[in-house]
């Protein structure tokens, strides 16, 4: 029977990408290797976790490694792994389209830097779609797989130009073999068919791979009797397996023994994220639990990080024996940010998920390794904490509603812009500390913009007694006042709901004069409003709209709205300045003509103002421009000389 064979064109995000790539990191060919070993060193692992439940599936190798072959005559360089394989339409699914690339997060990732030129090393690793960057220095790549328990084989051959065929073929072996026929070498560069070149790049990116990177050299040694010993001056050349890689499993050595770039080389190596880390944290623990721990603050959110469903950066180990990764058992979600190793020498190999949630060791492990993180962070210098919480303080905040236990040591963590901290953030403990002596509240008020915020209508009594506010405009804060009701027994209190404590006494003579026209206005504006009174929040807006201490806000409302959820329409309060000259005027309209139609329109008006000075949107603009432009040129009518 006729092997199957076709040619396919790479959809047209594919071939972008390579053109990017290409480009982009000429001046970095050497991470070729880096994201052609990383690729093998997961496959290994993927059969390695299959192992543990398929005993049979590796055959007569039971012996992971990773091999490189250089052939100078050919100019050809080959990475071959004894890993899980591919089948025939897994090679289509993850090497031809973009279903598994990672390309099209990466092509917009890359119209978002402008200049796909400057994009570098870091950023390609990022993607897992590391595999193209073959074609900066192949001018043919093949590539022949056969999957772990299965005696067909695939072979995937491409130039780059828009194409591949791809066909059955035989393989004696599992795993995956990737053969580069390289270009031409130019004048002063990397060899890639050198020895030494290799080495270099192996122990620069991939030393702390866990599996033996091996690789044919040859040697000249002297000849040996019978008896072992030199035969004079005659010398052969052998060749000789060598590994390449210390393969060191660093989280079991003395921290005193690990240099600074070996930390930063091993977090590369199981991240992938070719940034240095913030921070790290190695402890080993012996006793009645007994582990060791590596983990890493990563100093970036990786680019789909809020996007998707977060995997946790925790691989557990037990006796340097890889179990599981993305252990989301060993660290709460909101520090699902934490990547590193813990080694469990006291863990079943072959232990489950369902398993390891009731496990008493795991839990013990996990609150003791929370504590630790916990600390860590609070340790930070200012600078690179809030390095730390500009990309990752949406994820911690989540953590005052879901571990109770840590509530007390994660609110000393948060941070916020105020209205005093000039775009610094500041903590709860430093707003407590500059609290004024009169002052028995932490005032806050949430929204989505940061500049409305700092000038919004509600606040303006609060500045006047000079009062710190702080601004909160991340949608997570929502659930956080939701469930921290005070710190250091000092109660948050919402700028724009309630009112305001701030001995602002309201005129009870002059809301009496204004209780007939608040009553016009709230039946003219009922659909939209609940009550309409004297503001306790304004000392120079004429109005605001405010809500009850326990209603929902209007930044809250409108993120659960946009995420689809049904909200029945929360009606606010409409509070007007009695000291404003202009609702003294329309109070004097009221007073003369009750049925004056000016009087509906000054109400709308008010309305309006409100909502944008909230920073909302009003449902009729083209109206409201009308009636300012219709008012400004009244008041320019009244000018003397524009008659």
């Amino acid at each position: 029977m006729e092997a199957k064979k076709e040619t396919r064109q790479f959809r047209t995000e594919v071939q972008q990408l390579m053109n990017i790539i290409i480009n982009s990191l000429y001046s970095h060919q050497e991470i070729f290797l880096r994201e052609l070993v990383s690729n093998a060193s997961d496959a290994i692992d993927k059969l390695r976790f299959k192992a543990q439940t398929e005993t049979d599936i590796l055959g007569a190798d039971p012996d992971y490694k990773i091999k490189i072959t250089l052939d100078k005559k050919k100019r050809t360089l080959e990475v071959a792994d004894n890993g899980i394989g591919m089948t025939y339409d897994e090679v289509v699914e993850n090497i031809g389209t973009i279903a598994k690339s990672g390309t099209a997060s990466f092509l917009e990732a890359a119209a978002a830097a402008k200049q796909p030129e400057l994009l570098t090393p870091e950023f390609i690793g990022q993607f897992g779609v590391g595999f193209y960057s073959a074609f900066i220095i192949a001018s043919k790549v093949t590539l022949i797989t056969r999957a772990a328990g299965s005696n067909k084989a695939t072979k995937w051959v491409s130039a780059g130009d828009g194409s591949y065929t791809i066909e059955e073929t035989k393989k004696d072996s599992r795993g995956t073999t990737v053969l580069l026929s390289l270009k031409k070498l130019e004048k002063d560069g990397q060899d890639f068919t050198d020895e030494w070149t290799i080495r270099s790049i192996i122990k620069k990116h991939s030393d702390f791979v866990a599996y033996p990177i091996v690789m044919d050299v040859e040697r000249t040694e002297p000849v040996l009797d019978k008896d072992g010993k030199p035969e004079g001056d005659k010398t052969e050349k052998v060749i000789r397996e060598e590994t390449l890689n210390s393969m060191k499993a660093i989280w079991t050595t003395d921290k005193k023994e690990i240099s600074a770039d070996e930390y930063n080389e091993f977090y590369n190596h199981i991240s992938h994220d070719w940034n240095p880390p913030l921070a790290h944290l190695h402890v080993k623990l012996e006793g009645a639990t007994e582990y060791s721990a590596l983990l890493y603050i990563p100093s970036r959110a990786p680019y789909d990080f809020f996007r998707q469903e977060q995997k946790h950066g925790i691989q557990l180990y037990s006796k340097r024996v890889f179990i599981m990764e993305n252990c989301k058992e060993l660290m709460p979600s909101y520090l699902a940010f934490v990547k590193g190793v813990v080694d469990a020498p006291d863990l079943n190999l072959n232990v489950s998920r369902e398993i390891l949630q009731q496990d008493a060791l795991v839990k013990n492990i996990r609150k003791n390794l929370v504590k630790k993180i916990l600390e860590l962070l609070g340790g930070l210098d200012k600078d690179k904490y809030e390095q730390f919480f500009r990309e990752f303080g949406p994820l911690l905040k989540s953590g005052i509603s879901i571990d109770f236990d840590n509530r007390d040591k994660i609110s000393a963590l948060l941070r916020y812009q105020s209205t005093r901290s000039d775009g610094a953030l500041i903590s709860l403990a430093e707003y407590v500390n500059r609290m004024k002596p009169d002052q028995d509240g932490i005032y806050y008020i949430t929204g989505e913009n940061l500049t409305t915020l700092l000038n919004s209508p509600h606040l303006e009594l609060l500045k006047e007694k000079d009062y710190e506010v702080l601004l909160m405009t991340d949608p997570m804060d929502e659930w956080v006042l939701r469930d921290l009701h005070e710190y250091e027994k000092k109660p948050f209190k919402s700028a724009e709901k309630g009112d305001l404590d701030l001995g602002k006494q309201v005129d009870d003579q002059k809301k009496d004069e204004y209780h007939a026209l608040f009553d016009y206005i709230k039946k003219h504006l009922e659909a939209h409003v609940k009550e309409v009174k004297p503001s306790t929040h304004l000392r120079d807006s004429v109005a605001c709209l405010s809500g009850d201490v326990n209603d929902m806000s209007a930044y809250l409302e409108k993120v659960l709205k946009a995420t689809g959820q049904e909200i029945p329409p929360v009606k606010r309060v409409l509070e007007l300045n009695m000291e404003h000259p202009l609702l003294a005027k329309i109070k004097t309209i009221y007073e003369n003509d009750k049925d004056a139609p000016l009087l509906k329109d000054y109400s709308d008006l008010l309305f309006d103002m409100a909502v944008i000075a909230g920073g909302g949107k009003i449902d009729n603009p083209s109206r409201f421009s009308k009636m300012i432009g219709d008012l400004m040129a009244s008041n320019l009518n009244a000018v003397p000389g524009n008659d």
